[in-house]
């Protein structure tokens, strides 16, 4: 029971270490797009995080998988390269029990995995997207930055505020571009300027103390109107957009589904816990390192075993959405990758030959103050 927590709690530190890392990158990358729409008006800055948060979720549900994976290849490498095997070796820890002790951080991560990919993700992914579409069937007057020359309208309309009070909605020192009936240019400016609603004749924004100058460039015929109020007719704001999404799909309404995506998105999300597990009995038998190969002589076949893996998943999970293949296809991928894991375990002496021959990790030398390499 010792060797089981301490083992167990090597893996489990290294996973969290490199899914913590891993998931930076991630939020980060994610963060900078989100910070861009926030930047052009299609996202409110207040909801940047919060977005953010409801979209950790989904990127953990493939992420733990691989700090698994990564955390058993980095932990139990350390403890080849210490020799510390070796000793649990000599007390009678056998390779096939090593990997059983495997499986306990695994069957947690895996059902933490499970609870994600089948209930905390597609409610995330909801909630996002959600907010994305109050954000878009924001009026085109709540989406002006003050400051900036923004295009409304379909580009008919130019609107530029200097100061906007978000309390009251008001806008100071207002300038609109637009074009007449005739299709000749209008520019209208204004003190201050507020959105209201006309009942019969819908949304307006209304100038107040400014000028109307009509006329086309280039021609003397300009004429120029002071005005106390004047209205501009604002469209109507798109009502709410329908969440069509379907990684937003509750995964209770995916079973007994006939749609061919529908099928595709559940046996996805149940075969995630699977991955976890299936990968903990691939990353055992390649953490087995020679010392003096170091630490990181079998890393990079693994990722590319992890790599191909989920790049066969993938891909598989495409083919149920056009119909080419059907469901089983996706547990057939876990069935092959399941014999590569049961090829490594039970022939774990000839695997330790193959990979004992690969060379040894070039190594730096310290220089010594003997009289090597000096001039």
């Amino acid at each position: 029971m010792i060797i089981f927590r301490y083992l167990s709690r090597e893996v489990l530190l290294s996973t969290t270490a490199v899914t913590a890392v891993l998931l930076l990158i991630i939020t980060s990358a994610r963060l900078i797009k989100y910070l861009s729409d926030a930047a052009t008006g299609k996202l409110d800055a207040d909801f940047v995080m919060l977005v953010l948060a409801y979209r950790i979720p989904g990127f953990l549900e493939l992420l733990l998988p691989l700090g698994l994976f990564l955390g058993i290849l980095l932990g139990f490498g350390r403890l080849y390269l210490e020799s510390e095997m070796v000793v649990l070796r000599a007390c009678g820890v056998s390779h096939k029990r090593l990997v059983l002790y495997a499986l306990g951080p695994a069957l947690l991560v895996s059902c933490l995995v499970a609870v994600i990919s089948l209930l905390v993700a597609p409610w995330g992914v909801g909630e996002a997207k959600q907010i994305f579409a109050q954000q878009e069937s924001r009026s085109e007057l709540e989406l002006l930055t003050p400051g900036r020359f923004q295009s409304q309208s379909g580009g008919r309309q130019v609107t530029y505020a200097q100061r906007l009070d978000t309390d009251s909605g008001v806008l100071e020192e207002v300038f609109v571009a637009q074009r007449n009936a005739q299709g000749q240019p209008v520019l209208l400016f204004a003190e201050r300027a507020e959105q209201a609603r006309i009942d019969g004749q819908g949304r307006f924004l209304v100038l107040e103390n400014g000028y109307r100058f009509d006329g086309a460039p280039g021609q003397a015929d300009y004429s120029a109107t002071r005005y106390g109020q004047y209205g501009v007719r604002l469209p109507e704001a798109p009502g709410a957009l329908e969440i069509k999404e379907i990684e937003a799909r509750p995964t209770a309404q995916l079973w007994g589904s006939a749609d061919l995506r529908d099928r595709a998105q559940l046996h996805w999300r149940l075969s995630l816990p699977v991955l976890a597990f299936i990968v903990t009995l691939i990353a055992v038998p390649m953490s087995r390192t020679n010392p003096r190969q170091g630490r990181f002589a079998k890393l990079i076949p693994s990722i590319i075993l992890y790599l191909l893996y989920v790049a066969l998943l993938t891909a598989t999970r495409s083919a149920i959405e056009d119909g080419s293949v059907g469901p089983w296809a996706l547990w057939l991928i876990h069935a092959l990758f399941l014999l590569v894991a049961a090829n490594l375990i039970f022939a774990d002496r000839f695997w330790e030959a193959v990979f004992n021959r690969i060379p040894a990790l070039p190594r730096l030398r310290r220089a010594c103050g003997n009289g090597e390499g000096s001039a």
